[in-house]
């Protein structure tokens, strides 16, 4: 599958590329058209009732050419357009009637295929097609909308003043959208079929796309497979810092996370008061106790211990801060989730002047407010917010939520979208950081790491389904690395 994500600029930018190398605008809304014709074809395979709700721009076009295929297969089709005057190029290959659109168009519909607006409508719908997208949504009839759901602005994932068509299926061309993969975008699309409508790919060598889709075409030639002469220090040793004795779990969490994704040893480094604890909870996970900063210093000086998680159960306070700087200090790779990060509020500069290429932060959105003040609130999406927030830290962000965001420090963003809601259970988070932990002690660079772990993490919850509580996890990646390993074999 492709992961290339496109703006809408980027978008434009195509189709002007390809009628340069051959293929017309005609051409290319005779092959979006039938495409859209197909997937309803594909879903009902038996001639039905189609209303076909066209706008007087290309994505009306593609409405009349879809209109046009399903008429040919025998689907009785009614058409209705807005504003009719002005799309005579359109109607030239439609010889049967052309309705004004309006409630009455679909009331006979089996489907309805929405080819109103495309993805750069940017302001609110008004008048018949405000009034005929309320109703629609209202008329629990099945949508397959052109594009993106009219109303959809395809940059920012969300209609401007919310009302939007909600598709059951979104037919788009060459490639996804912003719109597509973000929140609330992906959940007003539905399904979201990309269609091949004959865009040259020499065009990534002039737009050089910086969005992806995560997947294992990202980063799955790079991923850490035990090699048949490598022994257990070959494939690196992870450490994740405990809080006390009373809150040893998200560590404990973590440290699952980071040996069942294959880092050949895992160390829980343990304050004294948590190491009973912390050893009578574990076998292959090692226990190494430190007392305050200087201990864990000290411990970290061993350059075998080459990835730290440190945050989870923590505790928000100066002592936090103090081992963070010796984490940081020490060279290792490093995963700073939870309270590693809060406990900079009060000066995240702080934070970020020591961190580099090596390191991951792993907010939710609370805690990207809290080290990024304002940030997220004054991005137009996700995306922007998490690429700024990697610029400022000089780092990767991975921003948590329903549809992460990874981003580089250079720019490059991964969007993930394969986890599902059951996600939202306590201590989740914990285990994907510890999955991010131990694929950076294996050698994987912090970008690829935590876009691989978010992916399998979520794999891993889609395995289960629902019930799953964060302990589930790490005992289902077995399962999803074998599954991922014959895939890309």
């Amino acid at each position: 599958m492709s992961s290339e994500i496109l703006t809408n600029s980027e978008m434009y930018a195509s189709d002007r590329f390809a009628e340069k190398h051959g293929v017309s605008e005609s051409m290319l809304m005779e092959n979006a058209g039938r495409a859209v014709a197909d997937a309803v074809m594909a879903r009902y395979g038996e001639p039905c009732n189609v209303a076909v709700l066209c706008g007087p721009g290309n994505n009306g076009g593609d409405g009349f050419v879809a209109a046009r295929h399903l008429k040919q297969r025998g689907y009785g089709v009614t058409l209705a357009l807005l504003g009719a005057s002005e799309v005579p190029e359109k109607v030239r290959r439609w010889d049967d009637p052309v309705a004004t659109l309006s409630v009455a168009a679909f009331e006979d519909a089996d489907v309805v295929i929405d080819a109103l607006f495309g993805a750069g409508i940017s302001r609110p719908l008004v008048g018949v097609a405000r009034q005929v997208v309320l109703a629609l949504n209202e008329s629990g009839l099945p949508v397959f909308a052109v594009d993106v759901p009219s109303g959809l602005d395809g940059n920012l994932a969300r209609a401007a003043d919310g009302v939007c068509v909600q598709a059951d299926v979104t037919v788009t061309f060459f490639r996804k959208k912003p719109g597509h993969v973000l929140m609330p975008g992906r959940l007003l699309c539905g399904e979201v079929v990309v269609a091949d409508i004959g865009t040259p790919t020499g065009v990534f060598e002039i737009i050089h796309p910086k969005i992806f889709e995560n997947g294992p075409a990202l980063w799955g030639d790079e991923y850490p497979w035990p090699q048949p002469l490598a022994h257990k220090y070959a494939r690196g040793h992870c450490v994740c810092v405990s809080g006390p004795a009373h809150a040893t779990g998200a560590a404990r969490l973590a440290a699952r996370g980071a040996l069942r994704i294959g880092a050949g040893l895992v160390s829980v480094a343990s304050p004294l008061d948590a190491v009973i604890v912390n050893a009578s909870a574990h076998t292959a996970i090692m226990v190494k106790p430190f007392d305050g900063a200087t201990e864990l210093s000290l411990l970290l000086d061993d350059k075998r211990l080459n990835a730290v998680v440190v945050g989870p159960g923590c505790g928000v306070n100066s002592a936090t801060k103090e081992m963070v700087a010796a984490v940081l200090a020490s060279g290792a790779k490093t995963v700073l989730d939870a309270d590693a990060l809060t406990s900079f509020a009060d000066d995240p500069s702080a934070l970020f002047h020591r961190l580099g290429t090596g390191n991951v932060l792993t907010p939710h959105e609370g805690e990207f407010e809290r080290i990024f003040p304002g940030l997220l609130k004054q991005s137009p999406t996700r995306i922007e917010a998490a690429r700024e927030a990697a610029a400022i830290a000089g780092c990767t962000v991975l921003l948590k939520g329903p549809d992460t965001v990874i981003a580089s420090r250079d720019g490059r963003v991964i969007v993930n979208t394969n986890a599902p809601p059951t996600l939202a259970t306590a201590g989740a988070g914990d285990v994907l950081a510890g999955m991010i932990g131990g694929l950076l002690a294996q050698g994987m660079d912090s970008y690829k790491a935590a876009a691989a772990a978010a992916w399998l993490h979520g794999e891993a919850a889609n395995m289960f389904g629902v019930g799953l509580i964060s302990e589930d996890l790490p005992e289902l990646l077995p399962a999803v690395l074998s599954a991922l390993k014959d895939e890309i074999a």
